[in-house]
């Protein structure tokens, strides 16, 4: 018990490195550093990557296992989730109202970072010995940067199936017992026997079934949240002016204790936002572009203005939708935190309905990241042991779910934390020395393109 303590308290003063001020400087640094090297193209070309991604509904043109939409929704199944419910009600919570406009910042450069990664992980990307495309950081540091670098792949490949266990496993199962039993008294152990089942049924068939199930089951959920948050800002209709004033002031001014909020500095807004962002969109965790490797497609660009998209919809249109029904709602004064805070805020607006709205919510979204990052973890998983281990993990995954239902997973939680802030140092470093080929890439692709339309 008491090594478990030392062990618990180490990790604390790592994490508390790890995810300060240097690492979310330096995210926050390397997305405005490639928006600007790509002259801000991520946020000029939104409109075309939605186009792409309309189109990219079925298998396009080129090698991958996955259609580009479904590639995205995969993306998206594991950015979606606790973040944007409990991630954006403890930044405010922590933060005020102030730090959703800094989530909004880590959003923006981020699609820069998200782009990045993606055009990287499609350059670089390889077949294994199944014949299946797979790439990552691991494979862009592994075959865009020198012999002396390759250190860097097998180190984010280490963090990154870790650390899926916790945040992208248990905490997520964990999270859907909790709120499964709060609402509807269901026993933890019931629900993560059903989880096992679920997450079984779609794993065990690889990244075909779970390109299909997140191309399916993500934009229903996000359109079902962002439909009941609409509803609950329009109940809140006459707050929304107030609630922008009160997001722009406490961006740049402290915010004064009121009722069961402790009151927040400038810093405070700034580190929860940026940190609870990064969390959400997981832009610069080198987490996503493994999905988007597995995509059909013939040119990197075009991948990579789909998987901008993903920052756009899970920060820009997701979790404002949960922070601006916290704020207008006035809850956020309550005291409450989390997923509690969250529930509160639609529980007001529709009495005797929101609570259960967002355990619904919650456990939909939590499911999707188990699924996403199970992709995640076996790709991490093959790249440092071979495809014989990928089964293997499988079924170990599975029952980590289980297990993770009725679990104490405070330690997990913090060694996951820490260890997915580390998958970022790696990617980082490999996003900034091959910048160079992300321009020269995005610069011969739109001046085809131009030429392609004058010919015309």
């Amino acid at each position: 018990m008491e090594a478990l303590e030392a062990l618990t308290n180490i990790l604390k003063y790592i994490n508390g490195i790890v995810w300060g001020a240097p690492m979310l400087a330096l995210i926050l640094l390397t997305g405005l550093f490639l928006q600007v090297g790509l002259t801000f193209l991520p946020l000029r070309k939104i409109s075309y990557g939605f186009s792409l991604l309309w189109k990219g509904r079925e298998k396009t043109e080129g090698s991958g296992e996955i259609s580009p939409f479904n590639a995205l929704m995969t993306s998206l199944s594991a950015t979606i989730g606790t973040g944007n419910i409990v991630g954006v009600a403890t930044a405010i919570f922590f933060g005020g109202p102030g730090a959703l406009f800094w989530m909004w910042c880590t959003a923006l450069v981020g699609m820069a970072t998200k782009y990045a990664e993606a055009v990287l992980a499609v350059k670089y990307r390889e077949k294994d010995d199944n014949g299946d495309h797979v790439g990552g950081p691991m494979y862009y540091i592994k075959n865009g940067l020198g012999k002396g670098w390759y250190w860097l792949a097998p180190t984010f490949a280490i963090f990154g199936s870790i650390a899926g266990f916790g945040i992208g496993n248990m905490v997520q199962s964990n999270s859907i017992a909790a709120a499964i039993n709060t609402s509807f008294g269901l026993p933890s152990d019931v629900t993560g026997g059903i989880l096992f089942v679920l997450t079984a049924a779609v794993i065990l068939g690889g990244i075909k079934r779970i390109g299909s199930v997140a191309g399916k089951l993500v934009p229903a959920m996000a359109i079902i949240y962002i439909a009941c948050g609409l509803i609950v800002l329009v109940i809140n209709a006459a707050e929304i002016p107030a609630a922008f004033g009160l997001i722009f002031q406490h961006a740049f001014t402290p915010v004064a204790g009121a009722g069961g909020f402790a009151g927040a500095t400038i810093w405070m807004a700034i580190r929860f936002g940026v940190a609870r962002g990064v969390f959400s969109n997981e832009a610069g965790l080198g987490s996503a572009p493994i999905a988007h490797a597995a995509a059909t497609t013939n040119d990197p660009v075009r991948q990579g203005s789909i998987a901008m998209l993903g920052t756009f919809i899970d920060t820009i249109i997701v979790c404002s939708i949960t922070g601006l029904a916290i704020i207008t709602s006035g809850t956020w004064t309550s005291g409450e935190n989390g997923a509690s805070l969250t529930s509160l805020a639609f529980e007001t607006a529709l009495p005797g309905v929101g609570n259960y709205m967002i355990a619904i919510a919650l456990s939909i979204f939590a499911f999707t990241t188990i699924l996403g990052w199970s992709f995640y973890g076996e790709k991490c998983i093959g790249f440092l042991f071979g495809t014989k281990a990928i089964w293997p993990f499988r079924i170990v995954w599975c029952v980590a779910v289980f297990v993770g239902a009725s679990l104490k997973i405070d330690f997990v939680w913090l060694l996951s934390d820490t260890l997915n802030a580390m998958m970022a140092l790696p990617n980082l470093v490999a996003l900034l020395l091959l910048s160079p080929v992300v321009f020269k890439l995005t610069k011969e692709y739109f001046q085809d393109k131009e030429a392609e339309k004058k010919e015309g």
